[in-house]
């Protein structure tokens, strides 16, 4: 039978790579984003590499009508979906709680919570009448320790690390596995996204260390989704090797040597 993944926010960063790992398993890959040009271009980057079939779905996660209607849509091209990645978020912003930037918290709770919810429960019903299905939630570190001036982008994470916990149980009669990736520094266009569009700046957070890559996700969300039908991983937290967590980091160069 068909094996289809549907990835949220696959325009760039974890989503792409996610979607470009799964078509070259031979799955077809449902590509959701905001921006149609990007959606295009990954398409024809995955049908001429792999032939894959790839279905896009260009809405805003944030916008309940926009996703109902292209859920509603997607229904009528596919019969299910064997894998959910909630892949789609971002940070807008840093600043401390009495200086935030309303807007940027909007964004946020909207793109990070809700969006991820609207998705959910439009895709979790098709899996249920299956007894089989795959959701992955694309996490942070941020979501297990708060950090400074994270407050909002921090409490979204956390969000998701409690909404799949709560996946996993109400969930568990029905077969569907539910797994959260957690990243820790990742050099994708996160920072960009969060700095608003200053790349300078963006560049400084990743200066002097060996990131994980959006390759490295996608290679860890692979390894979840063909593990044996009866293993389930519910959380994984990843980072590079010189990050602990979100308060400990070093760079490359202050590693200590090895003894001549």
């Amino acid at each position: 039978m068909e094996k289809i993944i549907l990835v949220t926010g696959a325009t760039s960063g974890f989503g792409r790579a996610i979607a470009t790992r799964f078509a070259k398993e031979g799955y077809t890959v449902c590509i959701t984003g905001r921006r149609e040009d990007r959606l295009a271009e990954v398409k024809a980057e995955l049908e001429k590499a792999y032939s894959a079939k790839v279905i896009t779905l260009a809405f805003d996660i944030r916008e309940r009508a926009q996703v109902e209607a292209a859920m509603t849509t997607l229904k009528t091209q596919v019969s299910h979906i064997d894998i959910l990645v909630n892949n789609a978020g971002l940070a807008s912003g840093l600043a401390t709680i009495d200086e935030g930037d309303i807007d940027d918290w909007e964004t946020m709770i909207d793109t990070n919570i809700k969006g991820l919810l609207y998705v959910t429960r439009q895709i979790t019903p098709m899996m249920r009448s299956r007894a089989s299905g795959h959701i992955i939630n694309i996490g942070s570190t941020a979501g297990k320790t708060v950090y400074k001036n994270g407050n909002v982008y921090c409490a979204t994470k956390f969000a998701v690390d409690a909404l799949n916990q709560a996946m996993r149980i109400d969930l568990l009669p029905y077969g569907i596995k539910v797994t959260a990736i957690n990243p820790g520094m990742a050099e994708t266009e996160f920072s960009t996204v969060r700095f608003h569009g200053d790349a300078e700046r963006a560049k400084g957070v990743y200066a002097g260390v060996k990131a994980l890559q959006a390759e490295d996700i996608a290679d860890i969300a692979w390894y979840c989704a063909s593990l044996p039908a009866h293993v389930c991983i519910n959380d994984i937290t990843v980072t590079c090797l010189t990050q602990a967590n979100s308060f400990y980091a070093i760079k490359e160069a202050e590693r200590v040597p090895p003894k001549p």
